[in-house]
């Protein structure tokens, strides 16, 4: 199966070593997207406004590759403070209002950047 890289300047690009996304067939794998606005490169302050970047940021992802929210059947959360889950949630919830995908949230002790406090990768079809 042809595997195609997928990039976008619409999200952030990343001086890692990784791709924005890769598609397989019908499927599509988003790397952990964060809250960076790709035109500024500012980072926003709090969860909510974060989560809110990262998940538009994971959407101009999605979008370049032919794909959608709509279209995600799995998304993992990583969190640096799990005490900000409702808050995190409650904006996940705007972006997912009907039949959201399958989801993991994970706690974890740190990110790319201490300034990251949120980071979401997703599956989607095309």
């Amino acid at each position: 199966m042809e595997r195609k890289v997928i990039t976008t300047a619409t999200a952030p690009q990343s001086s890692a070593p990784l791709s924005q996304a890769i598609q397989v067939g019908n499927f599509l794998y988003v790397s952990g997207q964060v809250g960076v606005n790709p035109r500024t490169g500012e980072i926003p302050t709090g969860i909510e406004a974060q989560t809110r970047q990262t998940l538009e940021n994971m959407q101009a992802v999605l979008e370049a590759a032919g794909s959608s929210l709509e279209k995600v059947v799995k998304a993992t959360v990583f969190l640096t403070d799990m005490q900000q889950f409702a808050q995190m949630n409650a904006v996940y919830k705007t972006f997912f209002p009907q039949n959201p995908p399958a989801r993991s949230c994970v706690g974890v002790s740190a990110l790319a950047r201490p300034e990251f406090v949120v980071e979401i990768e997703c599956i989607a079809v095309l």
